[in-house]
This record gives structure tokens, C-alpha cells and sequence, in this order.
């Protein structure tokens, strides 16, 4: 998905029928607004658009699936890690009364760092990939 600049003067313009949103990564945009497929980052100098396969706020689902495959792949990674370390670290030889919770305690922070790397290199693949 490419982005086209575009100056900050036609802020009028091109925020005509736009709503604000939360929803889609800022990359250090002071606000960002969805219109349709449009998906436009305000910055201080410019905006930035780029259309989206799927509106998020129609189809979230199809959304991730189809635009923003990381962070299911995040999600996936979080799940996935969390869950193999938790019960790794349940399964180990230790008879404290504190098993369970160090378990769960193992799992969660596992499930944080495995999260965010599989979001991180698969968001770095994915950017690599549509630049060229």
C-alpha cells in the first residue's frame, strides 16, 4: 500500500466528509481520520492517504486480514508464545505453592516480548515488501 503526500493548505479539502479516528497506526501523525477506504494521517507540514482494502470501522475483521495482517500475526505470536512458556515453566520440577503463579506471571511477560517481536518483523517484512 503506497501513500501519497499531500500539502497541509489542502486540509479543507481534503478532510471534506472525513471523521477522526483511533483506529490504524499514527507512524508520529498528530491526528488521522478514515473517509470510505481513505485512511489520512495529519501531520504538522502534510497529510498522508492511503486506501485500505477494508474500512476497519465496516469490518474489523477483514480489516486485519486483509491490511493489516501484523498485528493478527502480533496476536498470534503473543497467544502462541505466552502459552508454550506458561506451560513450560508449569510443567518444570517445582513444588512451590506459588506454581500456577509463576506460570501465569511466565506466561504473560513471554507473551509481551513474542507479541511484539512477531508484530515488529513481520510490520519491517511488510514495509520492506510493498517499497520495494
Amino acid at each position: 500500500m503506497s501513500e501519497i503526500e499531500l500539502p497541509i493548505e489542502l486540509k479543507r479539502i481534503i478532510l471534506d466528509g472525513a471523521e477522526e479516528t483511533k483506529l490504524g497506526d499514527r507512524k508520529g501523525a498528530t491526528k488521522q481520520y478514515r473517509k470510505g477506504n481513505l485512511h489520512i494521517r495529519e501531520y504538522e507540514d502534510k497529510f498522508t492517504v492511503h486506501t485500505d482494502r477494508v474500512d476497519p470501522r465496516e469490518d474489523p475483521i477483514g480489516h486485519l486480514i486483509y491490511d493489516a495482517q501484523e498485528v493478527l500475526i502480533g496476536l498470534a505470536g503473543a497467544a502462541l508464545g505466552g502459552g508454550m512458556i506458561g506451560a513450560l515453566i508449569y510443567k518444570l520440577k517445582n513444588d512451590s505453592k506459588f506454581k500456577k503463579e509463576k506460570a501465569v506471571a511466565g506466561g504473560l511477560i513471554a507473551s509481551v516480548v513474542a507479541g511484539y517481536a512477531s508484530y515488529y518483523i513481520s510490520k519491517k517484512l511488510k514495509e520492506k515488501m510493498n517499497n520495494g
